[in-house]
């Protein structure tokens, strides 16, 4: 592995945090991008003369060739590459090319991309190829209806290249805003959030997917990536990710891809596009996930194993630092406030100029739970000179205040009750619930007068991000005896009839397994009932128990 030395076609972004990722790994690489400061050539310096980075653009046919020269595997952060190049390079040399040309050919190309997903019969909008006139666009919205998304086929990412058209009149507009390249048309998919999978591709073809993330964009440029995705379908994540694998599955060549996907409101999900390299939405991997997506690029194109892609925290939310202006101060002031802020990590690209628009650096967020997630964002959020109270509402909820008798908009505990009736005996597990600071919903779920509902909860209680849950009080022995004799293979605690206090107690010990400021509140507090007990032995033995 060692003596393998990388090429990167691009020294952004994503070529710096490769680089990075290379360095813990004392892989070699050599950076072709414009000028001796590109973010990623910041992070490495050449380690010879021979492995000297080569300045000029990654769409150079004679810099491309240079770049081979020096390297054993080549890669790229970008696909807007000059794929002829590439293709000479490989039928000419041993050099390896991953992901491979002929997969880089149909990526740039959108909507060869989408003629290429739709004869592997993956889920897509609709979509055509039309001419940059009126007519042909004209004829397309005849077909698809409106609204209708006008795209151009190349060189077109972060909403750039993209025209939502609303009504016949804007065809002009959307033409000459795309500036006559060569477009295509897509049937407006009534999306309710987009989502992403990273997918890893080993050399040899193994696939495996990082967990399934929403994605929030402003002004058509990625602003926040939540992980793992919150659903009430508990069916979505797994089908989300194959649909992803199966897609990477029609490539050829190893490394990571970025799918990008719609999801409506049925969680039908259909694929928007996808990147043959690190993405965005796979940021947070770095710090919230047992190997990152650049790692595990490196791992698959040098063909060694591929680490496990699971979250190693509960709750991650990855924040795009984006330019408001050509000053980096705005930037710098929300860095300030996360170095202020546990579980955040900041990531500044280097870039020379800051411009509005601009993707200038990152922060990623972990947390025990989505309720100090949000708490942990919301000032990052409102720390933004554009940031409304809406979107700060929307994105990074306040927590309910203890005690005050309203459930938390990101529960980690369920208590469920079959009639309001039961509640005097369930405020009790809510009080200690309420005690620990852990989050947590109450509401009435009725087995017998609402089974749809108990069976809707059930299911989608693990995929909404709650962790446990309580049930209703129990009248008598009868209602005992039917949970202490659940089958094997069903697993339930149950504590003392009508004492929803260790209910709660249960609840803070098992979430404690996961949650360690927990395990030291769970001391205290036994400490102080094991103090209390004391101090009623030490007043019985001073008054006698008739006075006491």
């Amino acid at each position: 592995m060692a003596e393998k030395v990388v090429g990167i076609l691009g020294g952004g972004q994503l070529g710096r945090m490769l680089s990075a990722a290379a360095s813990l790994l004392n892989v070699k690489v050599v950076i072709l991008d414009s000028g001796d400061h590109a973010p990623a050539k910041q992070v490495v310096a050449p380690t010879a003369a021979h492995l000297a980075h080569v300045d000029g653009s990654f769409a150079d046919a004679e810099k491309i060739q240079e770049l081979a020269k020096k390297v054993d595997v080549l890669t790229m952060e970008i696909e807007h590459v000059d794929v002829e190049s590439l293709r000479q390079i490989e039928s000419s040399t041993n050099l390896e090319i991953h992901p491979s040309p002929s997969t880089i050919h149909i990526i740039q190309d959108k909507y060869r991309q989408k003629e290429h997903l739709s004869t592997h019969k993956l889920p897509l909008g609709d979509f055509l190829g039309v001419e940059p006139t009126v007519a042909s666009v004209q004829s397309a919205v005849d077909k698809l209806g409106l609204p209708l998304m006008l795209k151009s086929r190349t060189l077109a990412y972060d909403g750039r290249g993209n025209f939502a058209i609303r009504d016949a009149s804007q065809i002009p507009e959307a033409i000459s805003t795309l500036g006559e390249r060569p477009l295509y048309a897509e049937k407006w998919v009534p999306f309710t959030k987009e989502i992403a999978v990273m997918v890893v591709r080993s050399a040899s073809g193994e696939v495996l997917s990082y967990p399934v993330v929403e994605t929030v964009h402003k002004e058509n440029v990625c602003h926040l990536v939540f992980a793992p995705l919150r659903s009430r379908d508990p069916t979505l994540s797994d089908r989300a990710r194959k649909i992803a694998e199966d897609a990477v599955k029609t490539f050829s060549g190893a490394g990571v891809f970025g799918v990008e996907m719609f999801l409506t409101e049925n969680n039908d999900v259909y694929i928007n596009e996808i990147a043959p390299r690190p993405h965005n939405s796979g940021h947070y991997t770095i710090e919230a996930c047992e190997t990152s997506q650049y790692e595990n690029h490196l791992r698959a194109i040098l063909s060694l194993p591929l680490g496990s892609t699971a979250l190693k925290v509960p709750s991650t939310v990855m924040l795009n630092l984006i330019g408001h202006s050509s000053s980096m101060s705005e930037i710098e002031k929300t860095r300030d406030v996360a170095l202020a802020i546990g579980g955040t990590s900041v990531h500044l690209y280097g870039k020379a100029e800051c411009r509005k628009g601009r993707k200038m650096g990152h922060i990623t967020v972990v947390a025990e739970s989505d309720t100090q997630l949000r708490e942990r964002l919301r000032p990052l959020l409102l720390s933004f000179p554009d940031t409304t109270q809406e979107e700060a509402d929307k994105y990074a909820a306040l927590p309910a205040v203890p005690g005050a008798g309203y459930s938390d908009p990101n529960p980690l505990v369920g208590i469920i009750m079959g009639s309001d009736s039961d509640l005097p005996v369930m405020l009790a597990a809510a009080r200690i619930l309420d005690q620990f600071e852990v989050p947590y919903e109450l509401t009435i779920v009725s087995a017998h007068r609402t089974p749809d509902r108990m069976v809707e909860y059930a299911r989608s209680a693990a995929t909404r991000g709650l962790r446990t849950d309580h049930r209703c009080t129990l009248d008598g022995v009868d209602s005992l005896h039917s949970i202490v004799q659940m089958p094997r293979g069903i697993p339930v605690a149950t504590v003392a009839i009508n004492n929803s206090t260790n209910a709660g107690l249960l609840a803070v010990r098992i979430l404690s397994a996961g949650i360690p400021r927990l395990i030291t509140a769970m001391e205290q507090y036994m400490r102080k009932m094991e103090n209390e007990v004391l101090d009623k032995v030490d007043t019985l033995k001073q008054v006698g128990w008739v006075e006491y």
